[in-house]
């Protein structure tokens, strides 16, 4: 993923809060020798204080060779990404049909190191912290081993512990563009009222110097 100046994170503050209301992504698992990596939507737990996101598959997915063969994994989260048509990016000087069209988006990629759980206590710990953090009101039956309704259900799954050792994070809205053009942009996406277009419009503003 390349990386503009300004298109990077202020500081690991920035993309961990991200991070917090973006808790769905794809885990990318190299395959063996001349196959294709396996590539694994998936919900996810990002825990900042332990360098971590914590996750689990079923028992009989095909990937699980691959990645034990080889842990070194990435964990890629993409959302909050909009069109921006040509005349809006279009400078002072130019006419509209001479704007070039973009996209914006917010992104994160963590590297990290897996490592498979399969003791029934420790993926019952940790199915406890996903549930937590995606059902903080609670509502359902603790997972516990030996008691009902989940007990009997985790040996049908595998736990993933991801210690993250690198992270690539990147918020494109248009950091490079004038203010007046930048005005123009969140104008449009105002009016445009797309299904991500308030959260782009957010992130530019937000990233704009003081």
């Amino acid at each position: 993923m390349l990386i503009h100046p300004w298109d990077a994170p202020r500081d690991d503050a920035e993309w961990q809060r991200w991070l917090d209301d973006h808790d769905f992504g794809q885990l990318a698992v190299n395959g063996g020798d001349g196959e294709p990596p396996h590539i694994q939507p998936l919900h996810f737990a990002y825990d900042t204080a332990r360098g971590e996101a914590v996750t689990h598959l079923a028992r009989s997915h095909p990937m699980w060779p691959a990645l034990l063969a080889n842990p070194e994994v990435v964990l890629s989260v993409v959302d909050d990404y909009v069109f921006v048509p040509g005349p809006w990016q279009a400078g002072p000087e130019q006419p509209p049909e001479h704007g070039t069209p973009t996209s914006f988006y917010a992104a994160v990629q963590l590297r990290c190191r897996a490592t498979v759980v399969d003791d029934p206590a420790e993926k019952a710990e940790l199915l406890g912290r996903q549930v937590g953090h995606f059902q903080p009101e609670g509502g359902s039956a603790e997972v516990a081993v030996g008691q009902v309704p989940y007990g009997r259900l985790l040996s049908g799954i595998r736990g993933l512990r991801l210690e993250v050792t690198g992270v690539r994070a990147k918020f494109k809205f248009g950091g490079r563009r004038t203010a007046e053009v930048q005005d123009r942009i969140a104008g449009r996406l105002a009016g445009r009222a797309g299904a991500r277009d308030a959260a782009a419009r957010e992130h530019m503003l937000r990233r704009r110097p003081a």
